[in-house]
């Protein structure tokens, strides 16, 4: 039986400072990113109750007005008085900056989230917001608000409108939010559907039993307001399923690897597929690390002592043979790694890469013990020897790969020397100063060199299409000469020899038309990055250049339109005689039409490309650029507009420009 939880278990380490004043310190920042972050600090609170046995469902609902609320069937948070400060829990938990029930390991065994940081965050941030705790059969609720104050001319955070009040009996159990995220803070208000989608399926898949219910009431439907609930009983294996619905898999059940070491628990999910590249995601008590870390680690290094010992074992490897590399053994992998520990340690702020030494012992010992077993089955040798021989194969095209590699490298030394014609350099010598345009087609990059500054901004134009890196080996990629361009311009190598701190260039843009054809051009460059060049999106270097569509002249004013419904208001206004031009491609714009709209960094709309959800975007880059038919006709019925920059619906973009 556990201890009870009240409000003597809070523990209260500071005040509520500076919250509003410098909230790209606790949220990272105010754009739609920041925004969201408000969601994710109470939904982790909700998550947390539900990941310590606590809470069998939770449920998440944007409203019309912009406000959000989660809900829980957890303990509820403490309604008693603090025993220092002398006010509820409640007002405890959403007042003070540093307070909550994480600080140790009685109250909650697992926790993600800010550890007790998240709440008083919101609150700060918030222009209203609404607690509801139902516990001990009674129901009580607690407002707060962030009102200006015409005697010290600030904006009071946060502050409570009066002290938590009881409402009556109730039979429910759980604490419930609502809140109104601050627009005098926030660049949007207005909270991505399928941003929230995505996270809580995701969520519903780490979480395995525990029913995540969405409702967006901003969005209609026959029977009402859009709902969907996520409940996966099978976890790590629905999920993994779901990732790799769209690819040819090697073996039809995933292999399950599950233990706890070191008072960790671990679940890891592996299934193969005959892609060629490697998948793997990893998350710490639902916090997704991208970046990996320690526990990555120890799964490679069990995954391939394990691999080798079961080669030879098979004979695949003889006794001359040396054994393969960690890599071989990778090749078109997906696994998914799912860690609960206390007392996490991540590197940075952006907890993207765990630092936990124990962490890689752990699961290198759960890695090399369950998956032995699984291997020493009888019924499993067949899946065995299909991996091992992927492997074999993998081995022969690495050796090939390394002599390609090593003549890019060459090049690179002799400062890009075969690139002599077709790449226009830039004459800064500052990395983070410089872009680079890759440019749809030769008459476009002949415009774009005449109109950049030659300072700061280097044109490559593809003069060719580039090969779709989804359906082919490294091997194969390397030898394609734009790809091989494109890596020589950079200067990062590729792959495993990939060095994001090389990069010549630290803003890499993708200019192509507006069209169907430089849509799929834009997919293909992206989907080459994604999969042999990560970092450069995960770190922020790829950007989309988003040329006019229009331009309208009448008299001596003139205006380039971007989309369609820009185009519709900018007719309104305009009236009568004027005359619409139509770009068909970035060909027909001169050097100085190209520079104002679509280089000049004072009038160019730059978009910025991240990944919000590493797995969700190996599953969008497999259904557009693999090899099935249905299910790309299927995505690109929903969501394509070859007018818009998100074909990548889950690479999520930021207006940076």
């Amino acid at each position: 039986m556990a201890e009870k939880y009240d409000a003597g278990k809070i523990q209260v380490l500071e005040g509520l400072d500076a919250v509003r004043m410098r909230p790209g310190m606790y949220i990272g920042s105010t754009n739609s990113r920041g925004l969201h972050h408000l969601l994710w600090e109470i939904v982790d609170n909700a998550i947390d109750e539900a990941a310590n046995g606590y809470a069998t469902k939770v449920e998440v609902i944007l409203h019309k007005d912009g406000s959000a609320t989660v809900t829980d069937n957890g303990r509820g948070i403490p309604v008693d008085k603090h025993p220092q400060l002398g006010v509820s829990g409640v007002e405890v938990v959403y007042t003070q900056l540093h307070a909550g029930g994480k600080f140790n390991n009685e109250n909650y065994a697992y926790s993600g989230g800010l550890h007790g940081v998240g709440a008083s965050v919101v609150n700060a941030l918030s222009e209203w917001l609404t607690v509801e705790v139902y516990t001990d059969w009674s129901a009580y609720r607690q407002e707060f608000e962030s009102r200006y104050d015409p005697k010290t001319k600030k904006i009071l955070s946060g502050h409570p409108k009066g002290p938590l009040e009881r409402l009556g009996n109730t039979r429910k159990k759980g604490t419930k939010v609502t809140f109104l995220p601050d627009s005098r803070v926030f660049e949007t208000i207005e909270f991505g559907h399928d941003t929230v989608k995505r996270r809580l399926k995701e969520l519903a898949f780490l979480n395995d039993g525990v029913e995540i219910v969405f409702i967006d009431e901003r969005r209609r439907e026959e029977k009402g307001p859009y709902k969907r609930s996520y409940c996966y009983h099978r976890g790590l294996a629905d999920f993994i399923e779901y990732v790799n619905k769209d690819k040819n898999a090697l073996h039809e059940s995933p292999i399950l690897l599950q233990g706890e070491k070191e008072g960790i628990r671990i679940q890891i999910a592996v299934q193969y597929t005959d892609s060629y590249t490697e998948n793997i995601f990893s998350y710490v008590n639902n916090i997704p690390t991208p970046e990996g870390g320690t526990h990555e680690t120890g799964f490679k290094a069990g995954l391939t002592k394990v691999m080798n010992d079961t080669a030879r074992r098979l004979g695949v490897l003889k006794e001359k043979d040396s054994n393969l590399s960690g890599e071989d053994y990778r090749e078109g992998i997906t696994a998914i790694l799912s860690l609960k520990m206390k007392n996490i340690q991540f590197e940075g702020q952006t907890k993207a890469k765990l630092g936990n030494s124990e962490a890689r012992t752990a699961v290198d010992a759960v890695t090399q013990e369950q998956l032995s077993q699984y291997f020493e089955e009888l019924a499993n040798q067949e899946t065995a020897q299909k991996i091992l021989t992927k492997a074999v194969q993998a081995a022969k095209v690495r050796e090939a790969s390394r002599k390609t590699k090593e003549t890019i490298r060459k090049m690179n030394k002799l400062d890009s020397a075969p690139l002599v014609g077709k790449l226009s350099s830039c004459t800064g010598r500052k990395p983070v100063d410089n872009e680079l345009f890759i440019v749809e087609g030769d008459s476009a990059g002949g415009s774009a060199k005449q109109g950049r500054d030659r300072r700061y901004q280097a044109i490559l134009p593809l003069r060719g299409k580039p090969l779709n890196a989804e359906k082919k080996r490294l091997d194969q990629v390397l030898e394609n000469e734009e790809f091989r361009t494109i890596i020589t311009a950079l200067g990062t190598g590729i792959g495993d020899d990939f060095n994001v701190k090389a990069l010549r260039y630290h803003k890499v843009i993708i200019l192509a038309d507006a069209d169907q054809d430089g849509g799929h051009i834009r997919a293909i460059l992206l989907t080459f990055f994604f999969r042999y060049m990560r970092e450069l999106i995960t770190e922020g270097h790829v950007y989309i250049g988003q040329p006019p569509l229009y331009r309208i002249k009448k008299g001596a004013k003139e205006e380039y339109v971007y989309d369609d419904r820009a185009l519709q208001k900018a007719l309104k206004k305009y009236g009568k005689g004027y005359t619409i031009q139509r770009y068909k491609g970035l060909g027909e714009m001169d050097a100085s039409q190209l520079w104002e709209t679509t280089m000049d960094p004072l009038h160019r709309n730059l978009v910025q490309v991240n990944v919000e959800d590493a797995a969700e975007a190996d599953r969008v880059v497999t259904i557009l650029m693999g090899d099935k038919v249905e299910p790309r006709k299927e995505y690109l019925s929903e969501y394509a507009n070859f007018n818009r920059v998100d074909e990548f619906e889950n690479m999520e973009v930021n207006h940076a420009e």
